[in-house]
C-alpha cells in the first residue's frame, strides 16, 4: 500500500532533488535575436530566474520558471512565423491587385 504523503528523509539529511532543470537560456537568446524581441525578453528573464530559484531552495518555482522560459521562447518563434506568413500574404495580394504576374517578373 502506498503512503498518502511522500517519505521525509531522516532528521539532519537533505532531500535529493537532483540536478537543476535546464534553464533554456540559449533558446531564449536565439528567439530574442532572431524572432520576436518582446516575447524573447520575457523568455530571457524567466530563464535567468531558474538557477537563482533552484539554489535558494525553491525547486518547484525553478521548474515552473524553466517551463515558462521554454513557453515564451516557443511563442516568440511562432509569432515570428506568423508575421512572415502575413507579410507573404500581403505581398501576394498586392501583386494580384496590381495585376503583375510572378512569371512575368522572371523574364
Amino acid at each position: 500500500m502506498t503512503q498518502p504523503y511522500p517519505q521525509q528523509p531522516p532528521y539532519g539529511w537533505q532531500p535529493n532533488y537532483g540536478p537543476p532543470p535546464e534553464n533554456n537560456l540559449v533558446w531564449a537568446i536565439l528567439s530574442t535575436v532572431m524572432c520576436c524581441l518582446p516575447l524573447g525578453i520575457v523568455a530571457i528573464v524567466k530563464a535567468n530566474q531558474v538557477n537563482t530559484l533552484w539554489f535558494q531552495g525553491y525547486h518547484v518555482e525553478a521548474r515552473r520558471a524553466a517551463d515558462e522560459a521554454r513557453k515564451w521562447a516557443m511563442w516568440s518563434a511562432i509569432a515570428f512565423g506568423g508575421l512572415i506568413a502575413l507579410y507573404l500574404l500581403f505581398v501576394f495580394v498586392m501583386f494580384a491587385i496590381a495585376g503583375v504576374s510572378f512569371w512575368g517578373l522572371a523574364s
